[in-house]
């Protein structure tokens, strides 16, 4: 697995490669590279494709605190060390969050963003206190049990897949959750600043989502300065891109088309 050594982290990356326009991935939280494997599949082809784990996620692990700020500075360094002048930045959740915080601080790099899932807010009191429940256990020496089992209704959804994911969880160091829910729980609203991006941007939402629910990306979109359109996902829970792809897919690689 290759690592960028940048802004004293070490990223695990993959890059498909070739001379297409290129294609930054961002995961969501609690979820790696992998989640976009289908999205692989059908982008690979005509576009260089590159996937990242974030900080405390995958194969890259996070030693201090850091905010999405820091993990936006983290994919356009990516980009430099992949001599990268410009791309378009795909994010999933968190992965929206810090695509929009890189939008905002180098507009000159980022073509366009896909948003998915994602948006610009931050939770109500009870919900903060919700995760950080979650998060506590999630840390404990304690099974996942139920907690596993409804993170992974919430994300994802479908039963096959959502064990897959309970599972991986399961396998790794839970207590490396503990700078990147911090970075969670403490983001800061740039609601009132997402309109200072002026690229094109495609939202994507699962109409069943109930970690960000489908009101909260009706309202980021009327925002926009450049919304080419809100891509209502029927059935998708969190992560409409892993478990609907072939709603997802077309629709990303249209509004990619019309970016020539």
């Amino acid at each position: 697995m290759p690592t960028a050594n940048i802004n004293g982290q070490s990223i695990a990356y993959e890059d498909t490669g070739g001379d297409g326009p290129a294609l930054i991935f961002s995961h969501g939280f609690l979820m790696d590279r992998t989640m976009f494997d289908a999205q692989l599949e059908s982008f690979r082809e005509n576009f260089r494709c590159i996937t990242w784990d974030e900080r405390g996620f995958g194969d890259t692990p996070a030693d201090a605190p850091f905010s999405y700020w820091d993990s936006a500075d983290d994919v356009v360094a990516l980009m430099d060390y992949l001599e990268i002048e410009q791309a378009v930045l795909l994010g999933m959740s968190q992965g929206g969050f810090l695509s929009l915080r890189a939008a905002l601080k180098n507009p000159d790099r980022v073509r366009a963003l896909v948003l998915i899932d994602s948006g610009v807010h931050i939770d109500p009191p009870e919900v903060l206190e919700a995760y950080k429940q979650m998060t506590n256990h999630w840390m404990s020496e304690e099974p996942l049990g139920e907690v596993g089992v409804n993170v992974a209704g919430i994300i994802i959804g479908e039963p096959e897949l959502s064990n897959k994911w309970i599972g991986i969880w399961e396998s790794r160091d839970r207590y490396s959750l503990k700078y990147p829910a911090e970075a969670l729980l403490s983001r800061d609203d740039i609601t009132d600043r997402v309109s200072e991006i002026s690229c094109p941007i495609l939202v994507v939402h699962g109409e069943e989502d109930n970690a960000i629910p489908i009101e909260t990306a009706e309202a980021m979109s009327a925002r926009l300065q450049d919304c080419r359109g809100l891509i209502r996902v029927p059935g998708a829970a969190h992560a409409a891109n892993m478990t609907h792809p072939e709603i997802v897919n077309p629709a990303i690689a249209l509004f990619l088309e019309g970016l020539d």
